[in-house]
């Protein structure tokens, strides 16, 4: 098939046989001995030039293709086994990037010190493919069912406050007295200003009430909740060290917590690019001792 393939692209016997690095009459006896078993002429061979026939030409069509596949099948077995390299580039939000990803980013480089690392931190989901990334790391709810995805560890979310803002305004006992509280928003969620709550009762809730301040970084909320200037909806990994220096309370102790899984996503197919697979394995085992409320 390749002999057959290749006397087509070359346009005859004797370039063919060069581009392969074998004699003439070998290339003619594979070409012969496919037609024999095909059962079909699949060139036109006269004393100036070598073309080929209509069945010849369709025959090249699929066997180029299978021929390409197996090129890539064989550049593949090479990449797996050679060190992962090349430029990877992945989406996190901005709150996990700047808190989390960007501590350790050094250890994965000198690890993997072929590797080259573009971090775009972003608070959206961005299309993966269309967008050029190899990736992202994304919190909660997986949206697009489409792209494959691997579990990293958990957080949590809880309502917070600083003790000052409890000292001056109270301290809610039930959902429904946090729309007499002064709530801080995050302005990127879908849902908008919308916090989806567990009563006690295991009944759902949904507080809709306006924000006293809206920002679009977790980080922000965090300072604004330190500096006393109210309730903040935050996750585990943005809060825990400012819950453990007593610098914010949990606003509802006995609301149920609740849980999230964080994700590194990849596009869709059977083969992981070496250089993903190495930055998950390395995320996997950063985040074994993290979460849901160990940060």
């Amino acid at each position: 098939m390749e002999a057959f393939a290749t006397v087509v692209d070359q346009g005859g016997f004797t370039d063919a046989a060069k581009k392969m690095g074998i004699s003439k009459s070998a290339v003619s006896k594979h070409v012969s001995s496919l037609e024999a078993r095909l059962g079909a002429r699949l060139l036109n061979r006269t004393t100036r030039r070598v073309s080929p026939t209509e069945i010849g030409l369709a025959y090249y069509d699929r066997a180029r293709r299978v021929l390409n596949d197996a090129g890539e099948a064989d550049a593949l077995v090479t990449s797996m086994q050679s060190a992962p390299s090349g430029l990877l580039r992945i989406s996190v939000a901005t709150d996990f990037g700047v808190n989390h990803l960007s501590p350790v980013l050094g250890d994965f480089l000198q690890e993997f010190p072929e590797i080259t690392v573009n971090m775009v931190l972003n608070n959206r989901y961005v299309e993966l493919i269309s967008e050029g990334f190899d990736m992202a790391v994304r919190i909660g709810e997986l949206e697009d069912s489409t792209l494959r995805a691997r579990k990293l560890t958990d957080t949590t979310k809880r309502m917070i406050a600083a003790p000052s803002y409890f000292e001056e305004y109270g301290r809610p006992e039930r959902i429904d007295d946090l729309n007499e509280h002064k709530l801080l928003h995050y302005s990127n969620q879908s849902n908008g200003s919308v916090w989806k709550l567990t009563a006690p009762s295991g009944e759902k809730r949904q507080v809709r009430t306006a924000g006293w301040l809206t920002v679009n970084d977790g980080q922000s909320l965090l300072n604004a909740c330190i500096s006393g200037l109210g309730i903040a909806y935050l996750p585990s990994f943005l809060y825990a060290d400012a819950l453990a220096k007593g610098l914010v309370e949990v606003a509802i102790p006995d609301l149920p917590v609740e849980t999230q899984g964080i994700y590194a996503v990849y596009p869709p197919g059977r083969f992981t690019q070496p250089k993903v697979r190495a930055f998950i394995d390395f995320l996997v085992h950063t985040f074994a001792e993290r979460g849901p409320d160990d940060w």
